[in-house]
């Protein structure tokens, strides 16, 4: 036995001499001269050792850290230290979304912070000494250990990442802004009620940036209200036993809106009895059970305040909650929604929407077909335009982006038609002036983000063009008038795009001669939407002069970012036909660089970016070129292509710091801040920006930056498409004594040129 010692002994000896070699020789070869290189090369306990001693002996700062980290542990014995680097460069909203709880946690972090800062980064009295023996002191690396790990809660991670829960943040300047999801999340859930068959009214009042809601529905069990608002994927949605096809299913929604609210109420009465829960920026403050007033009916109430911290002096847009308002009451008839006085009820449904959408049925080529199934319901109709506009919706929720339920019923429709006629129809010529509004119910939809504008399951395809398909042939089949119809405008969408195909196609190779290869004026990238995960964020920015150009030309990444400078105001298209895009050299070379001559398929770009002054030309040019998108590429805007760059109006800095501002409220706030030795420059150009400074506002804002950081993109949404025409013809067309009444009474006092 004590051979066999001896054999493993001199065998760790001899591995140990062997490493202790290989040190040296380590040591030798990169003349290393402090005694921490050659102990990473040593043996690990021979390592840990001389680490021990070298440490001891070359900073006493370090065990001061200890110490003060172990006194700050025992300040509380619940509390688990925050990430030295999260405390030490989060910002201010941030700060307060991971704050702790109480008084002595949040001190007793701070006590944990001080100790890790003084061990991961030398003393000036030890970094002074470091630098008297060498050059140059490489810098420390932030140290990454178990106390870096941090956990949050549910509803502080919200309040962290707003994005992954709402999408954006947004002043209510945009319908996707991060308010009105705010807003769809409380409604949805009273919704769901009705859906479920309880509670026929909702009642909802926006006032002073305020929003209270009240169903007459079931009301939450008072014993889980709470946990119903505040615990994160804790709720009733996951079972289909009770809530069948409901809109709310991840358990996240309300949360969110509690999370990212400065004021939250909830409030449940069930059978006399109530629940009340008060919540500021996601941490409870109050909470309380008892018997309700005599006669109160069922029901939930809430009521909350968007968070100012984080949303900024934010404002309700009415035409946007209204719009939403509409979609719920078309896609629940019966249901009645009340805002703010104004009442919201539809009784027939999604037909009642299609209708409303074109401005009455005298637009409709035939009579609308409506159809219902177990999970299915869609009405349709065609009228005289060219282009096809589809309404969308999946348990109640507004699918603006589609999805796999939108394509497979326009393979549908495609398939009944060429089944009834017995033809190859190509899609294009059956859906060309297409008008329709289609609604499914899933028990377990997948959309492709927690707003779900768009649908993902894949396995919906098959059996909606089945049904759809024998519903489209079967309708043909009992209505002759209407088949003979159809098909007299689907030979006429044939001829039409024949001949702009047949026209185009000629100017197409005309303009290729004398484009080439070359467009003058474009600063190309070098990926594009055809290049897969490469070109999938490519963007073009559509400037005005040489002058802005030459600031984005500078500043910009030529892997994704590209660049179309026009020579000034584009012409106005209004009123004229698409051949004359070919006899425009300016804004044929715009076509060609958007790669659309043929057709949107073409699209080279994920993003197009109208990025002009903000002054009264630079609007004029906006609208000039939003003119040309809406008349000959409007499906570019309603699939979400187009955007509006906005660019800081203000800079305000003084020796220590530079700020810059989108308002003249952010500007005076920042004024007030810095104080006299402030100055402000106001931008009027995008040439007046430097190339050094612009590149921050043409790339996303980076993790942790402040809302006044990155590229701020508003983007081109059309509220309702039948106003399209009108307010094209108002705005751009010929100058007529409506517009020019308009402009007299609507004419600012000050206007800033």
């Amino acid at each position: 036995m004590s051979e066999k010692k001896t054999g493993l002994s001199a065998r760790i000896a001899a591995m140990q001499a062997a490493e202790e070699a290989a040190a040296k020789k380590s040591s030798t070869s990169k003349k290393t001269t402090t005694t921490k290189s050659v102990a990473k090369t040593t043996s690990k306990t021979t390592a840990a050792k001389t680490s021990a001693k070298t440490t001891a002996k070359t900073t006493a700062t370090k065990t001061s850290a200890k110490t003060a980290s172990a006194s700050a542990k025992k300040t509380t014995a619940t509390a688990k230290a925050t990430s030295t680097a999260a405390v030490k460069k989060t910002p201010s909203k941030t700060i307060t979304a991971v704050k702790s709880a109480s008084a002595t946690k949040a001190s007793a972090a701070k006590t944990t912070v001080a100790a890790k800062t003084t061990t991961s980064a030398p003393a000036k009295t030890t970094a002074a000494a470091a630098k008297s023996k060498t050059a140059k002191a490489p810098a420390s690396p932030a140290v990454y250990d178990e106390d870096s790990i941090q956990h949050l809660e549910g509803l502080e991670h919200i309040r962290l990442r707003p994005g992954m829960y709402i999408g954006s943040l947004g002043d209510g300047s945009n319908e996707n802004d991060g308010i009105y999801i705010l807003l769809k999340e409380g409604i949805d859930n009273s919704v769901d009620e009705f859906s479920q068959g309880f509670g026929k009214k909702i009642d909802i009042e926006i006032k002073d940036g305020r929003v209270k809601i009240r169903d007459y529905g079931r009301g939450i069990p008072l014993g889980k209200l709470e946990d119903c608002v505040s615990n994160v994927n804790t709720g009733a949605k996951y079972n289909n036993n009770v809530f069948k096809q409901a809109i709310g299913m991840n358990g996240v929604g309300i949360k969110a809106t509690n999370a990212l609210s400065s004021y939250f109420r909830a409030a449940s009465i069930r059978d006399g009895k109530m629940a009340v829960v008060e919540f500021q920026k996601g941490e409870k403050i109050s909470g309380k059970t008892g018997a309700a007033k005599p006669g109160v009916p069922n029901g939930t109430y809430l009521e909350f305040e968007p968070d100012t911290e984080l949303f900024g002096k934010y404002n309700f847009n009415m035409e946007y909650v209204e719009k939403r308002l509409w979609n719920y009451a078309y896609l629940n008839p019966g249901l009645l929604l009340k805002c703010n006085g104004q009442e919201y009820i539809s009784q027939n449904g999604i037909q009642d929407l299609l209708v409303n959408e074109m401005d009455g049925e005298g637009k409709a080529l035939y009579k609308i077909f409506s159809y219902k199934g177990e999970n299915l319901e869609f009405v349709l109709t065609h009228t005289n335009s060219l282009d096809k506009f589809v309404y969308s919706f999946v348990n109640g929720q507004s699918t603006e982006d589609g999805g796999t339920h939108v394509t497979s019923f326009l393979d549908g429709v495609t398939k009944g038609v060429n089944s009834f006629f017995k033809k190859e129809y190509d899609e294009k010529d059956v859906c060309g002036g297409l008008i329709c509004a289609l609604k499914i119910g899933l028990d377990n939809p997948m959309f492709t983000s927690q707003t779900k504008n768009k649908l993902g399951n894949v396995e919906i395809r098959a059996p909606i063009i089945k049904e759809v398909q024998a519903a489209v042939d079967d309708w043909l089949r009992h209505n002759p008038d209407v088949a003979g119809a159809l098909e007299e405008k689907i030979i006429k969408n044939q001829k039409a795009r024949n001949e702009i195909n047949s026209v185009t196609e000629k100017q197409i190779r005309e303009a290729e001669k004398s484009v080439m290869l070359k467009i003058q004026k474009l600063k190309d990238c070098r990926y594009h939407l055809q290049d897969g995960e490469k070109g999938a964020n490519s963007m073009i920015f559509i400037t005005e002069g040489d002058s802005a150009t030459g600031s984005m030309v500078g500043s910009r990444d030529v892997s994704y970012q590209a660049i179309f400078s026009l020579r000034g105001k584009p012409e106005n298209m209004y009123g004229r036909k698409k051949s004359a895009l070919f006899e425009n050299e300016e804004l044929k070379n715009l076509t060609f660089s958007l790669g659309v001559q043929k057709d949107i398929e073409g699209l080279r770009y994920d993003k197009i970016i109208i990025a002009t002054d903000a002054d009264n030309d630079g609007f004029h040019i906006r609208n000039l070129v939003m003119t040309y998108l809406l008349l000959f590429f409007e499906e570019l805007v309603l699939t979400g292509h187009v955007y509006i760059l906005e660019t800081p109006l203000f800079r305000v800095r003084n020796k220590t710091k530079t700020v810059y501002c989108y308002s003249e409220e952010s500007r005076d706030k920042e004024l007030a801040k810095m104080g006299k030795s402030a100055e402000v420059t106001r931008f009027k150009g995008l040439g007046e920006i430097n190339p050094s400074e612009f590149g921050q506002f043409i790339f996303p804002r980076k993790e942790g930056e402040s809302e006044d950081k990155g590229m701020h993109l508003t983007q081109v949404t059309i509220q309702s498409l039948k106003n399209v025409p009108q307010v094209l013809k108002f705005y751009m067309g010929n100058n007529t004594p409506e517009r020019r009444d308009f402009i007299v009474h609507n004419l600012a006092k000050e206007i800033d040129a």
